[in-house]
Formats: C-alpha cells, structure tokens, sequence
C-alpha cells in the first residue's frame, strides 16, 4: 500500500540565480486535505509547477504513487493522477461545456472524426461525477466563475486523478459557492483523492484542511494540523510578522455628513438606499453576491447613475450621471476587479498611478512633463511603500497586494473626499491585506470619508465603523462591529427585506 499519493523532498529551485524554492518537502496521503500556504512570492506557484511537471527541480526528488522522479513532463505528472485547476481555470470559453470536457479524449485517442454522441456521453459521465447539472450546450465564457471551476474539476476527474491541485480556488466565489465546493472537496476525499488547497483565506483553509503546510522565502517553515495553530500563529508563520485585530474605532468623525443617499435606486439593481458617510469614518457596505453592493458602488461613482432618489454632498444635491461628475465632487473608486478594471498592466507603474491626474502634468501646448510625472508615480510609490525597485517598470510584474496599492495611489492621487472600495483586497495575501487596511485607517484619520465594499465579514467587523448589510437590493440592516458576531452579520446579510420596517 502507498502511503502517499505524493512526496517530494527536499526540492530547490532557482531562476537566474534567485532561489525560489530551498529545500521543500511536502506529503500527502490519499484522500488528504493538505493546505498550502504563503505570501505571493513564497514559492508557491513554482511548487505546484514542480509537481505539474511544468519546472524541473534543481534538486531533490517526487515520489508518485511509490514511484520516484528526479524530474517531471507535464504528461507523466498527469498519467501519474495530477491535476491542477489553476486560478483562470484553463478553460476554452468560445467552446461548449460539452467541448471542453470531451476534447482531451478526443485528442488522447487521435479521433480524425467527431461524433457529437460520443462526445455528449463522455460529457455527461464527467459532470455526473460531481453530481453537477449544466447546459452542455452552453459557451463556457457565459458560465459563471463557480460554473467554469466545476467545468475545471469535472474535467480534471476524468483523467483518473488522484491528487487535484486547487490554486486559490475561492478567490472570485460567494459564500454560498464556497460551501458548494467544499462539498465537492469532501466528497473527493470519500472517493480517495488528495486535494492540495492552496490559499491565504484563513477562515476558509481552517474550515476544511486536515494539515497545513506553510512556506515562506522558498522555504518550509511548518507542516502541522490546524488544532495546532490559530489564525495568529498562523498569519505570523506565513509573514513573520505580528498583526493586531483590533477593530477600527474613528478618531475624529465630523457631525455633518460628507456624503448622503436619499431613496437612491437603479431600476432592477436597488431600491431605496439611505445612507450617510461622515469625514475620518470607514463604513462597511456587505451582501451576498446579486445583493445589490457592486450595482450601488457604480451608483455613488456615476458609472451607473440612479433613476430614482437624490445623492447629496456636504448637505447640497448633486448631479453624478457620469464618472466624471464623480471625479469632479471628489469621489474615487476602487474596482472589484482590478486587473480589467483598474490597471492598465503592461504600462508602466507610474503611467498607472499618475493616469488619472494626466492633465495636470500636460503644458498649455499638450506636451507632457514626463520627468514631474515620473516624480509624482515615485512620491506615490514611496508613500504607499510598493515594492519595487524601479517605478517605470511594467504593472504585471508586481504582486496582487502591490497592485492594488497602485489602483490606491491612482485615485489618492486626485485628492477625493470620498474613496469607495469594492473587494479592496480580493485576491491578495495576509500581509498585503493587512497593510491596505491600515493605509484606509490612516486614510480616514486623515478625514477621507471611506466606503469598503465586501462580503467579506472579517474584513468588514474589523476595519469599519459601521456597516451596512444588503439583500435583494435593499438595506436590511445597520450594525455596529463591536457589538456584533461574524455569524450574526452573515445572518443579516440573508435577512428577507419584506420584514424590514414590519412589513410582510
């Protein structure tokens, strides 16, 4: 019997003479849950491309299913039961569900023909596996981000896989499709096959990891089981450095509000919405993914203008119909997606940073003080402390915490009065999300009026003041953090709005 679907030992890795990886060892036995954990740049990705067959390692060796390798290809890693669903999933999404689940077959059995019955059938058997019902039919560039992670997972199952590696597979998933997957995890597990989790989302990793393996530097610094840690020890291991999670308490608040919303309402998206924002405050606005948050965030930045009720601010109506209404009251927005939305990532970092103040740095004759600009994406670069050693290097090569510094510092830039967040620190690590959050604490005892919008909870109860849950495009209630529970705001989130105000 093998006791492990996969070991390797002592694993080094450089590239151009950086170390990337020294000395990893990881082990995991069939059906294991195992948790793999870093900051960006720990090593993580260059592991799971050790084990995929995508690098060789420098040295030490990969032990799979009893049989040992001092290196990979790709095509013996997957023969030998390895999968990888990576963050983009590496889906076809002009193709059909049916196509991108049944053209792996068709191509490993060199077929000259296709036969669409044949195809469907072995389309069926793949969904079948996970119990998942979807239109084979359907473009998968018009499945949603769960949809397309089940595509991945049932296609990964049918090439007899006996450890399916997860690259922060939650990253763009509610709660709700969190708790879907997990049980697809689990259900793995029953059948034998390994899940390597990789993923800093610490609720998450403790929810369903049977052991932790954490790196740091390239290096291994514990491999233990979760009742040995707590969300302290473990957030240290990972960055060596001690965080406090004290909930955010404003120093000095105004009494007048900065900005007001008055039965604000975009016709099918929310309705309704009165809210008030104060100078030196953070106030948190969280719900379930078709709550009604994002639509509400593009309302307040005019990039989706209300058709019903009134924004005011600094107690006066104003008129955002447009993003640039918005820029020109003071507000900034930070997007929920920053890589489509927020960055243009081939240009360099202080192109980005100093795109959305361009005019001030163009002369009366339309040329382009390029050496101010340079200064201004640098005073930037230094006071956010984005790590990089040259400003005018490309955005993509910096990682997702440092990005979203970027997108900060472009709106910073202007000078709002209010900034709005939408998932400010979606898909970054532990350090950088807690570094951003104390840049917005700084921020707001500045006297910025700041809006973070999330679902989530952990981030909302610790760093606003208030917050404020949505559920079908309606506020269902307001709380302070201080008085209530992670599971009494994911309990309000679901509140039917019928009730509210004694109605229904």
């Amino acid at each position: 019997m093998v006791d492990n679907v996969i070991a390797v030992r002592d694993i080094g890795k450089a590239f151009a003479g950086v170390q990337a990886l020294d000395g990893i060892t990881l082990e995991i036995a069939p059906g294991e849950i195992h948790c793999l954990a870093g900051e960006n740049g720990s090593g993580k990705s260059t592991l799971i491309k050790v084990i995929s067959g995508v690098h060789a390692p420098d040295t030490g060796t990969i032990e799979l299913n009893g049989k040992t390798f001092s290196k990979l290809s790709p095509i013996e890693a997957i023969s030998n039961g390895v999968q990888v669903i990576y963050q983009d999933f590496s889906v076809f999404p002009n193709l059909t569900v049916m196509e991108n689940l049944a053209l792996n077959a068709e191509l490993a059995a060199h077929r000259t023909f296709v036969s669409w019955k044949r195809m469907r059938a072995v389309a069926e058997e793949a969904i079948a596996k996970i119990n998942f019902t979807i239109d084979l039919d359907e473009k998968v560039g018009q499945l949603s981000v769960a949809q397309k992670q089940l595509v991945a997972i049932s296609r990964a199952l049918m090439s007899d896989a006996k450890l399916i590696i997860m690259d922060e597979p939650t990253t763009a998933l509610t709660k709700r499709e969190v708790d879907a997957l997990f049980a697809i995890i689990l259900d793995l597990k029953a059948r034998g096959i390994a899940t390597l989790f990789v993923s800093h989302k610490l609720d998450e990793v403790f929810e369903i990891s049977e052991r932790f393996t954490i790196i740091r530097n390239g290096k291994s610094v514990i491999t233990c089981l979760p009742e040995e840690l707590d969300h302290a020890t473990f957030s240290h291991h990972m960055t060596g450095r001690e965080f406090d999670d004290d909930h955010f308490v404003p120093e000095h608040v105004s009494e007048e509000p900065i900005l007001e919303t008055r039965g604000l309402g975009v016709d099918g998206a929310f309705a309704d919405v009165d809210l008030t924002l104060r100078k030196g405050e953070i106030l948190g606005i969280t719900g379930l993914l078709g709550s009604g948050r994002t639509e509400l965030a593009l309302s307040l930045f005019g990039s989706k203008p209300a058709d019903s009720g009134e924004i005011l601010i600094n107690g006066e109506v104003v008129e955002v119909g447009s993003v640039r209404d918005a820029i020109a009251h003071g507000i900034g927005y930070v997007p929920e997606d920053r890589l489509t939305e927020g960055l243009f990532l081939e240009r360099s970092i202080s192109s980005n940073i100093v795109i959305s103040e361009i005019d001030s740095f163009v002369s009366k004759f339309g040329a382009l003080d390029q050496r101010k600009a340079d200064a201004e994406g640098q005073r930037w670069v230094d006071e956010l402390k984005i790590a990089t050693p040259n400003a005018s290097n490309a955005v993509n090569t910096l990682s997702g915490g440092n990005q979203q510094r970027i997108v900060l510092a472009k709106w910073l830039a202007t000078h709002p009065k209010i900034l709005i967040l939408n998932g400010p620190t979606v898909g970054v690590d532990i350090g950088s999300k807690h570094d951003i959050h104390r840049i917005l604490r700084s921020l707001a005892s500045e006297g910025l009026g700041v809006i973070i919008i999330s679902d989530d909870i952990p981030e909302v109860i610790q760093n606003c003041n208030r917050v404020m849950a949505m559920n079908a495009g309606r506020i269902v209630a307001e709380i302070d953090p201080r008085t209530t529970t992670e599971s009494e705001l994911a309990e309000l989130m679901s509140k039917d709005p019928s009730t509210i105000d004694g109605k229904g």
